[in-house]
């Protein structure tokens, strides 16, 4: 082998490599984080005889590649059935949001059906880590704990108990003797996530890591530790909400469009197979300025609430604050109710909020934000019965969504039976015989439906006709 020495350049942040200094990095857009690291020597290898040849990809047993169920449901459905023998899972959220607790319920979980596991805690002593297995009842015989964070100590303790799953927390707290550098730098956490996967895909054990996240919400270390791993799931939730919703951002095994719901608790995480409930608010009359709309989690459908109220700005220029919602969404909205659908509110102070704690993202929730802003406008309340899904244009018109059939049959089974929908969104399927559909082209035709309805039941609630319908 040819051996050469050249000059050698390395990012701090993100540690891409390259031959020529450059001003911005040009993995992760950085300035000036650019610096030489010395001399590199680069080798050329030359063609060996392998010791494994090639087959025939039709003779390759793929019975050991099937993927095996971690015994929480919600977490299998984000793995796409399960965890495969071998495969490298990435784990990643913001601190306190619950990946220590369900890695070591999945851990007890497995261990109760005999599989040999291995849990390695970097940040907590095995003591910490028993009190919290007592909490959630994550006890079992075949669970080892090991508190460490010494990589060669790690990988002689993989060696001596032969783990069939293995849990890491975290990876950013091991480092390798043989790497300069404190832990959690690139170079250390490319060494240790290197070292691990190599063990998992040569004894063919499951392995899942534990990632912390930056001030971003990016995975902290080198950008290769999301290349190298098999999945990638990322935690999501608010602080002061218990609901957490877990989703897959790569995933070699399986989709990446499914959420698993969970309810972190005093008693540990739970996964809820039907989270709808939780996004609706419980009240015996109907209030103004909500508006129910149905929302696609990956492939999932959840049943959401909107809530608004608009006000009389009192001096200056008007507030827009949301919860949950996208403010610049709600601006848009805003402005387009103004011009295209009749409903001035740019002298009004509007808040918006969703119910639960869930994040509306997705553009479908549109229509229901201008009807809650509309309803809260208006001070009429909508029917309780009625949900509305649709992206608003900037036009005015109502932009068909997809999965429309499985929103209505996800509202029609918690008991709603009226859906205002754009045209155009039924091409997939047909609605349920249970519910009545409304399809419409624009916003003010949207506008113009809820109000009278909602002004049929208010007189018919009271006997009184709310005026401000009228000038609307």
């Amino acid at each position: 082998m040819a051996k050469a020495s050249r000059a050698a350049y390395r990012c701090t942040e993100c540690g891409w490599q390259g031959v020529k200094w450059v001003g911005r990095c040009p993995e992760c857009q950085a300035w000036g984080t650019v610096s030489e690291v010395g001399g590199r020597t680069t080798v050329r290898t030359s063609a060996v005889s392998p010791t494994r040849p090639a087959v025939p990809i039709r003779t390759v047993d793929a019975a050991a590649a099937q993927a095996r169920s971690t015994g929480v449901g919600e977490f299998d459905r984000v793995l796409g059935g399960g965890i495969v023998p071998g495969a490298v899972v990435l784990m990643a959220g913001e601190p306190g949001i619950g990946k220590s607790t369900l890695a070591l319920d999945v851990a007890a979980r497995a261990a109760r059906e005999g599989t040999s596991v291995l849990y390695v805690s970097g940040e907590e002593s095995a003591a910490q880590v028993k009190l919290r297995a007592e909490r959630i009842g994550a006890v079992a015989d075949t669970l080892f704990l090991a508190a460490e964070t010494d990589l060669a100590t790690i990988l002689g303790q993989i060696e001596q108990t032969d783990p069939e799953l293995l849990v890491v927390d975290s990876v950013q707290t091991v480092a390798s003797a043989d790497v300069e550098g404190a832990p959690g730098n690139v170079s250390q956490v490319r060494e240790v996530a290197s070292a691990l996967i190599q063990a998992a895909k040569t004894r063919g054990t499951a392995a899942v890591l534990i990632g912390h996240v930056t001030k971003d919400g990016g995975i902290a270390g080198p950008r290769v530790l999301e290349h190298l791993v098999d999945v990638v799931v990322a935690f999501e939730g608010e602080r002061h909400s218990r609901l957490r919703l877990v989703r897959a951002v790569k995933n070699r095994f399986g989709p990446t469009d499914e959420v698993g719901c969970f309810d972190l608790g005093d008693s540990g995480i739970v996964g809820l197979a039907d989270p709808s409930g939780l996004f609706l608010s419980s009240r015996d009359r109907p209030v103004p300025g909500t508006c129910v709309t149905v929302t696609l989690e990956g492939r999932r459908p959840l049943v959401a609430e909107v809530q608004a109220l608009v006000s009389e700005a009192a001096a200056g220029s008007p507030r827009r604050t949301t919860s949950g919602l996208d403010a610049s969404r709600l601006a848009m909205v805003l402005a387009v109710l103004g011009q295209r659908g009749g409903v001035p509110l740019g002298k009004d102070d509007c808040y918006a909020a969703t119910v639960g704690g869930v994040r509306l993202s997705e553009p479908a929730a549109d229509l229901a934000l201008a009807l809650a802003l509309t309803s809260a406008k208006a001070d009429l309340a909508l029917p309780v019965s009625t949900i509305a899904v649709g992206e608003v244009g900037l036009s005015g018109d109502l932009r068909p969504v997809t999965g429309a059939p499985r929103r209505l049959a996800e509202a029609a089974r918690i008991g709603f039976t009226e859906a205002v929908i754009p045209v155009g969104s039924l091409t997939e399927g047909r609605p349920p015989a249970s519910m009545r559909v409304h399809e419409l082209a624009t916003l003010s035709d949207a506008v113009a439906l809820v109000l009278a309805a909602a002004s049929a039941t208010a007189r018919q609630g009271d006997g009184r006709d709310n005026a401000l319908v009228k000038n609307l």
